[in-house]
């Protein structure tokens, strides 16, 4: 029988926890029915590590940006270095960027800047924005629908996990949302509904991987393979089949990450 496939729209296979199995786990991921993954950047000092894993890999693309944690201590990053990076045939998102107040609440004022910056690329480059987002629902709202107003984008809130006005204020802007192990867990259910009340043609699935793996690994390093998992949690909350939500998240992850989709087609 054929696996439907799937995409892990979010993951970090430049971490030191893949150093060992890198290799091993594309393959296993590739035997799970996971035909592509996006590896995320988030310190520009590795963008040439995370270019490298996805020259090396056909299933591998990937996005680089600041993560909001880095953003007190990193060096600022300009919208002309970002363009320049997204020229690569590879490279297929902004990000990931965002606000993180709970780990990093005295960054907040650097984060912001950093999220215009990154916004601004997204917005001259036609890629998406990929947006981390915690104990900020507020701020991130008002920037996400400012930086909108200015100029239209398209966005993904990776690895959602915040309440329902914000999932509201980035639906009412055609974003994305993305479900991550966390959907999956048993105590997630205000989380399930959340995604329950947004349109499937908006929704993508992640791992975050190596974090956040869901059940049954819940506890132990997450790969791309396990995306699996929460697609059929996801399924579940849409009244869907797995096929049918494999085929639908499919289509969304084509439609947001264009450039990923034409460039399977060009190959």
């Amino acid at each position: 029988m054929t696996i439907p496939p799937i995409t892990d729209s979010h993951c970090h296979l430049d971490f030191p926890d893949f150093d060992d199995c890198r290799d091993e786990v594309i393959q296993r991921a590739l035997d799970a029915g996971v035909h592509r993954m996006v590896t995320i950047c988030t310190r520009l000092e590795n963008e040439p590590l995370v270019r490298a894993l996805a020259e090396a890999h056909p299933p591998v693309f990937y996005a680089a940006g600041i993560h909001p944690m880095r953003a007190g201590e990193a060096e600022p990053v300009t919208v002309q270095q970002l363009v320049e990076m997204a020229r690569h045939p590879k490279m297929v998102g902004i990000g990931e960027t965002g606000l993180d107040y709970h780990y990093t609440p005295d960054s907040a004022p650097a984060q912001q800047a950093s999220l215009r910056v990154h916004i601004a690329a997204a917005q001259q480059t036609g890629l998406p924005l990929i947006i981390h987002a915690r104990d900020a629902d507020e701020d991130m709202a008002r920037i996400l629908t400012e930086g909108y107003r200015d100029q239209p984008y398209s966005c993904v809130m990776h690895c959602f996990s915040s309440g329902a006005g914000l999932a509201k204020a980035a639906l009412d802007l055609g974003f994305y949302l993305s479900m991550s192990g966390i959907a999956a867990f048993p105590k997630s259910q205000d989380l399930r509904d959340i995604f329950a009340t947004a349109p499937v043609d908006r929704i993508l699935v992640e791992t975050d991987s190596p974090y956040l793996a869901p059940p049954p690994y819940r506890g132990k390093r997450n790969e791309p393979g396990y995306t699996v998992h929460t697609a059929e949690v996801g399924a579940e909350v849409f009244g869907l089949s797995y096929a049918e939500f494999a085929a639908q998240t499919e289509a969304n992850f084509n439609r947001l990450f264009a450039k990923a989709a034409q460039h399977k087609a060009a190959a």
